[in-house]
């Protein structure tokens, strides 16, 4: 069983990576496919008791987007015009080269191509790609797949989930929508927005109800990337570098959390969190590093997940003023569901059946110290970040304005 887990992985690497390099729209939805089927069969057959619901769930919504993304796929490439190739020569007639599509893009190719069923066609190609990508996010109300792929996954897949596979649907949107259809993006923006204030608030409402550690991080996830969503629609600068530093620092957040839960799984054989109780009188480390993933989850400021909400907020403020101030709640209320956990699991009296437990290992420790540290330099340096991602993000959005 260990060979054939290892190679799910490695496939599911292999069209995680080729995801994010590919430069053609094709070979991008080819990588996209190819990561369906191995995380499938991670869930499907090393998860928990519920994985054969949780797999084909998870299977279902992403076959809809996938299906969706094609058709958008197939529209955009015979609506191009000829394109120059890598390597001198002219594309036949069409083209599904990314580079030259965004350049077709904002020269208003797709702006004149023909109406689909009476309605706009860059309308039509934009909502198609984004409950696509929507999907992957995952985006109210196509969020539910996601509580019952991370509670029924593996630890490792599920950190794999959190930290990498729910950034490929902003991803997605930033590459294909943006730069393809900027009239349409515009357009769609206060659409975009208003989920993003429904995944915020609602998501965070749902964990103050959970009893399952692990499915309280998972909705905490669904009202974090909430936050990516506002900072893309509000297309100021602030907004969408805190948009993208958002998706790095849940990646980094939400892969330590995933982990700590996985940490008192191994030990504890449930996640239950009013059956815990006193764990860090036994189990002081393991009680920090928990303490630390929370605190950088709800913005404590000094740490990444500060920083990605704050220049949200402030991005959003002059586009999106009540929605922002909406979203802001959600600050609070994550605070509200991260220190009942805390005070339920780690404080109070021991509970006796935990007496004896073994604090953190040096394997564990090997993977939460990093993370925790990284959450922590970002907290006060988000320029390793903000360096890299400014430029480009500053020309994506220039010249695309909210309606």
């Amino acid at each position: 069983m260990v060979p054939g887990y290892m190679v799910m992985l490695l496939l599911l690497q292999t069209g995680m990576m080729g995801t994010f390099v590919s430069l053609d729209m094709f070979l991008f939805y080819v990588f996209w496919e190819v990561m369906l089927l191995p995380m499938y069969f991670l869930i499907g057959i090393w998860g928990g008791p519920r994985k054969e619901y949780a797999a084909i769930k998870f299977f279902l919504y992403t076959l809809v987007g996938s299906v969706l993304m094609l058709l958008a796929v197939i529209a955009i490439y015979y609506s191009s015009h000829a394109a120059m190739l890598a390597d001198g020569t002219m594309s036949t007639g069409h083209t599904f080269n990314l580079l030259a599509l965004a350049q077709q893009g904002r020269e208003g190719v797709f702006t004149h191509a023909a109406p689909i069923l009476g309605f706009a066609f860059t309308k039509i190609i934009f909502v198609a790609l984004f409950i696509g990508f929507a999907i992957k996010i995952p985006m109210f109300p196509f969020h539910t797949w996601l509580p019952d792929a991370h509670v029924e996954a593996p630890t490792p897949v599920s950190v794999i989930l959190a930290g990498v596979l729910l950034k490929m649907g902003p991803y997605g949107i930033l590459r294909f929508n943006y730069p393809l259809l900027p009239d349409a993006t515009a357009w769609a923006a206060h659409a975009i927005a208003a989920f993003g204030v429904i995944n915020i608030v609602y998501a965070a409402f749902v964990c103050l109800a959970q009893t399952d550690l692990k499915k309280l991080i998972a909705y905490s996830s669904v009202s974090h990337m909430g936050f990516t969503l506002l900072g893309m629609a509000a297309m100021t600068p602030a907004g969408i570098s805190g948009a993208v530093f958002n998706m790095f620092s849940h990646g980094i957040i939400s892969s330590m959390l995933f982990l700590i839960a996985g940490v008192i799984y191994d030990r504890a054989h449930h996640r239950e969190i009013a059956r815990f109780g006193g764990l860090a009188s036994v189990m002081p480390e393991y009680s920090a590093m928990t303490g630390l993933a929370f605190f950088a989850s709800l913005g404590l400021p000094g740490m990444c997940g500060f920083i990605s909400e704050f220049m949200v907020l402030t991005g959003s403020f002059p586009t999106f003023m009540l929605f922002t101030v909406i979203s802001a709640t959600g600050v609070i209320i994550t605070a509200a569901y991260y220190l009942w956990a805390i005070h339920r699991a780690f404080l109070g009296k021991l509970n006796p059946l935990y007496q004896g437990y073994p604090d953190l290992v040096w394997r564990e420790r090997l993977v939460l110290y990093p993370l925790g540290a990284i959450a922590i330099v970002l907290g006060f340096y988000p320029y390793a970040i903000l360096n890299v991602i400014n430029t480009t993000l500053f020309s994506l959005i220039a010249g695309i304005r909210p309606l």
